[in-house]
């Protein structure tokens, strides 16, 4: 069976604990989203964990920079939408400016 990788408005997602990377790392740009709090809500009979509060950073990807100095935009959203839209304009206009 093939791996199937989830996308976005064309670009890949990948989560890593309570981080996702939004973009190709092939790309001079990516966008790290990290969900800093949740929150508990219930749906039937189980209860869910929703992002209530995301940081949006848009990244250089390349490795012979620090990785302080990646950090090109950055943003604290509430709820993860939110902040995935956020980056997802980000990059774009990221990718759209080479």
């Amino acid at each position: 069976m093939a791996e199937q990788i989830l996308t976005y408005k064309g670009h890949p997602l990948m989560r890593k604990d309570n981080l996702i990377y939004y973009g190709s790392m092939a790309d001079k740009y990516i966008v790290m989203l990290q969900v800093l709090e949740t929150k508990s809500t219930t749906l039937g009979d189980s209860e869910l964990e929703l992002a209530s509060k995301v940081s949006v950073q848009l990244q250089l990807t390349d490795p012979s920079v620090r990785a302080r100095d990646r950090v090109v935009k950055k943003s604290e959203k509430d709820g993860f939408y939110t902040a995935l839209d956020v980056g997802c304009v980000w990059l774009e206009r990221a990718l759209a400016s080479k």
